[in-house]
C-alpha cells in the first residue's frame, strides 16, 4: 500500500483515511485490519484507535449541530437506536461503553446517533473507548496476515524451533486476545439489554404518574 511508502507520513496519512471512511459510513473493519498490516500489532493499535476517535468526534459533532434532522429520521426508523436515546438519558458514558462493546449496533451510523441524545460529548468520548478490545483483535489479525503475506525464507529464522516458537506464541496471544473481546462483548450486551429494558420501564412509569 502507498501509504507505507510515506515514511513519517504514512500513519498521517492512513488517519486521515480512516477519519474520511468514518464519516462516510464505509466499514472500518477493513482499513483496521490493514493498519495492522502496514504497522503492527501495537503501533497499528494506536493509529486506527486515533483514527476512530477523531473520526467519530466529528461525525458526533456533525450529527448535533449540522445535520439533526437527518439523523433523527434516521433513528426513528430503528427501535434500537430508540432505546438507546431513552437510556444513554439515565446512564450517559456507560451506555456508549456497552454499545462500543456490542457488535449489534453499527459503529459509523452510531457516532452520528449519539449526537442527538441528551449524552455530553465528554462521557461520548469516554464511553468510546469501548472500541479497543474489538480494534486491538483485528489489528492482531491484520499482523498476523501481513507477515504471512511477506513471508520467506531469507528473513525467517533458521532454527526450527524458534520458528515453530515465534507461531505458537503468536497463536496464543491471537487466542486470547479473540477470548477476551468474545466475553467482553457478551457482558457488554447483556448489561446493555438490561439497561434499555430499565430505561423502557421507567419512562412508561413517568408518564402514567403525569
Amino acid at each position: 500500500m502507498w501509504v507505507k511508502n510515506l515514511g513519517v507520513f504514512g500513519p498521517i496519512a492512513f488517519m486521515i483515511i480512516y477519519n474520511l471512511a468514518t464519516l462516510l459510513f464505509i466499514p472500518g473493519s477493513l482499513l483496521t485490519l490493514k493498519g495492522g498490516c502496514l504497522f503492527g500489532v501495537f503501533w497499528g493499535s494506536i493509529y486506527v484507535l486515533i483514527a476512530a476517535l477523531v473520526g467519530a468526534s466529528l461525525a458526533f459533532l456533525i450529527g448535533r449541530y449540522l445535520s439533526r434532522d437527518w439523523v433523527c429520521q434516521k433513528m426513528a426508523k430503528n427501535p434500537k437506536f430508540q432505546a438507546i436515546d431513552r437510556a444513554v438519558a439515565k446512564e450517559g458514558w456507560k451506555i456508549v461503553l456497552l454499545t462500543r462493546l456490542s457488535p449489534l449496533f453499527p459503529f459509523n451510523l452510531l457516532n452520528y446517533a449519539f449526537g442527538v441524545t441528551q449524552v455530553s460529548f465528554k462521557d461520548y468520548l469516554l464511553g468510546s473507548l469501548g472500541i479497543i478490545p474489538a480494534t486491538v483483535m483485528y489489528v492482531y489479525i491484520g499482523s498476523i496476515a501481513g507477515e504471512l503475506a511477506t513471508m520467506n525464507i531469507s528473513n525467517q529464522p533458521s532454527n526450527l524451533e524458534t520458528k515453530i516458537g515465534q507461531w505458537v506464541m503468536q497463536a496464543v496471544g491471537f487466542i486470547a486476545t479473540v477470548a477476551v473481546t468474545v466475553y467482553m462483548t457478551k457482558i457488554a450486551q447483556k448489561a446493555l439489554n438490561e439497561s434499555m429494558v430499565t430505561a423502557e420501564v421507567t419512562e412508561k412509569t413517568d408518564n402514567f404518574q403525569r
